[in-house]
């Protein structure tokens, strides 16, 4: 798994690791009981502090992506692909929106503005 970084998102660091972690996870390049990166790989291999990385994986824990086990480290959650490529694709809208400066909000109100 090959994950960067765009110097140019705007988006906090956190958010870019979790995305990156997501769309892996998504597109099947990262199974239900792969073993992920610790914090300290992630963070040296990014070049973006630990506790940014602990960060992003605490949040995907939290989404029921990943897993901590003590022993076995960072782990894909079993039944973690159930995230359709639709749901990755409307996390990146409303990242990119705000980025943009709208809010969620704003995204449910163009859309249901859409024909």
């Amino acid at each position: 798994m090959l994950l960067s970084l765009d110097k140019t998102d705007t988006r906090p660091l956190h958010e870019q690791v979790a995305g990156a972690l997501r769309r892996a996870i998504a597109e099947g390049e990262c199974a239900p009981g792969d073993r992920l990166p610790s914090a300290r790989d992630l963070s040296d291999a990014l070049d973006i502090n630990v506790n940014t990385a602990l960060r992003a994986l605490r949040g995907l824990r939290d989404e029921g992506l990943l897993e901590f086990r003590r022993g076995r480290g960072v782990t894909v959650a079993e039944g973690a692909r159930p995230h359709s490529e639709l749901q990755i694709r409307a996390r990146e809208l409303l990242d990119e929106a705000a980025r943009l400066g709208y809010s969620r909000t704003d995204v449910i109100d163009m859309i249901r503005g859409l024909p």
